[in-house]
């Protein structure tokens, strides 16, 4: 499968989406990240092949040799990327799908139509032009009403409302750490014993509010003296 993912706005998950959502479940497929001033998966740890959308020509030929990919398209690069397309006769049948995120303010919203009356124009089928509702609140079909009712009416996308990335702070936290959802459940460390590790390490050194250290039964004396314990120092 090769999946272009785009919209002429920025700022509506398209990375993140390319990057956390399709990543993991298209087999390790390359991402080509047609972009040149904004965050591409590169800044969030994945291996990424970058481009300008003017490079449409090695971007196509490397398309026509592989099973599946992910194109990021950039909005800095939408307008190349697309005219590019349409002077490649039946270029754009070769993507399997056209992802279309999409945030729920005005302007996103507006953007979205103009792509999908731009991939309308290039002849791209219908079926193969996806909506995804991101960072929904609570319901796509109170925030998103205008790319819905542009669907039913033109027929020219699919708008499922199940389609949805619900509001959740774990890909801003991804992305400060430069990694991906992939290798979070890929990693085998127990965090909850080394949480409870660091927190009794804690509550057994001696810093403001507890001068002492921990209390000593005569057994505790015995076994363990405050006097041997090392690596306590806490501000």
């Amino acid at each position: 499968m090769k999946v272009a993912v785009l919209n002429y706005t920025g700022s509506v998950g398209k990375t993140v989406v390319a990057s956390h959502l399709l990543a993991p479940r298209m087999n390790g497929a390359q991402i080509f990240a047609v972009e040149s001033t904004n965050e591409t998966g590169a800044d969030l740890g994945l291996e990424v092949d970058q481009l300008r959308g003017e490079h449409f020509g090695r971007l196509f030929r490397e398309l026509l040799t592989r099973d599946d990919a992910i194109v990021d398209v950039g909005a800095s690069n939408i307008e190349d990327f697309l005219n590019h397309m349409m002077r490649y006769e039946g270029a754009h049948e070769e993507m399997s799908c056209f992802v279309l995120p999409v945030i729920n303010t005005g302007k996103a919203q507006r953007e979205t139509i103009k792509t999908v009356a731009a991939l309308a124009e290039l002849g791209v089928d219908p079926e193969r032009v996806r909506i995804l509702f991101n960072r929904v609140e609570s319901s796509v079909e109170d925030e998103f009403p205008s790319i819905l009712a542009y669907a039913a009416k033109t027929g020219e996308v699919l708008a499922n409302p199940k389609a949805a990335i619900y509001e959740n702070e774990v890909f801003e936290l991804l992305a400060d750490l430069r990694t991906t959802l992939a290798d979070v459940l890929a990693d085998q460390t127990d965090y909850r014993a080394l949480l409870k590790a660091t927190t009794s390490a804690a509550q057994g050194c001696a810093y403001p509010g507890n001068p002492q250290g921990p209390p000593k039964t005569p057994a505790a004396r015995h076994i363990s003296p405050w006097s041997t314990r090392t690596g306590c120092a806490l501000p």
